[in-house]
């Protein structure tokens, strides 16, 4: 039976996936179109409108594996949609996404099942952009649903995984470059994509063994971190968790 530290490992490559998906997503694409913003403009003002209509530097300081300067550049860019709006607008991209892709699986009703109380007690110390997703209001259709509260999950992590990075010494640039973000939706395939993704600007430094160490020890120590989460749950129900993910991934 997986323990709630063992559940953490075992469900975040599927949660990161599946729970980012529609951010890359036609549906996605379709509120630039309908906005006028650019791909990135929409991501920082959709993603983290829930923060509200804050200072650049404040999106910068949660978003940190992102070059803080195209971050700033993108939120302030993408302004002639007020944050409120644009979350919304996101929010309904994220349960469009759902029930496109996850209308019929049968493992669905049960995932929300597992995945409510979850969220509903998870802490968000550390984690900003979860507890703003969670004060949005959950959509009643379990294919809608199920995306929220796998976004919300996403987020969980993704606020405590910056935690540990930082906690273990590393640079956020370091520990991209260090391996490729296990989560990542957009399946970049090394640690230098992934910084090209998140803009930091070329040529990247030399990574000795000593900063590998330090981001295998940031990625154990998120999984301690983001383990209490997953302890409402009982054995058999991280054990259902997890094969029921892995069904779903595989699908």
């Amino acid at each position: 039976m997986a323990d709630p530290r063992i559940t953490a490992e075992a469900v975040k490559e599927t949660i990161g996936r599946l729970g980012g998906g529609f951010m890359i997503s036609r549906e996605a694409k379709a509120l630039c179109e309908r906005t006028g913003l650019g791909g990135r403009e929409m991501y920082f003002r959709g993603r983290c409108g829930v923060l509200g209509e804050v200072h650049a530097d404040v999106v910068a300081s949660v978003c940190v594996f992102f070059e803080p300067g195209h971050v700033r550049e993108s939120w302030d860019g993408g302004r002639a949609v007020p944050a409120a709006e644009a979350a919304g607008m996101y929010a309904e991209a994220c349960d469009e996404w759902g029930r496109r892709r996850l209308t019929g699986l049968p493992e669905a009703e049960r995932l929300v099942e597992l995945l409510e109380p979850v969220v509903a007690a998870a802490d968000g110390y550390g984690a900003p952009l979860f507890a703003g997703w969670r004060a949005l209001p959950l959509p009643d259709d379990t294919p809608a649903r199920l995306a929220r509260l796998m976004h919300l999950v996403r987020e969980l992590r993704g606020g405590l995984h910056a935690v540990a990075v930082l906690s273990v010494g590393l640079t956020p640039l370091e520990a991209t470059l260090a391996v490729a973000h296990p989560g990542n939706p957009a399946r970049l395939p090394d640690g230098p994509a992934q910084a090209r993704f998140m803009r930091w600007p070329e040529p990247y430094p030399e990574l000795g063994p000593d900063i590998v160490k330090k981001r295998a020890k940031a990625e154990e120590l998120t999984d301690e971190l983001v383990a209490p989460a997953w302890s409402v749950l009982g054995d058999t129900d991280r054990d259902d968790l997890i094969h029921l993910l892995e069904r779903i991934h595989n699908a």
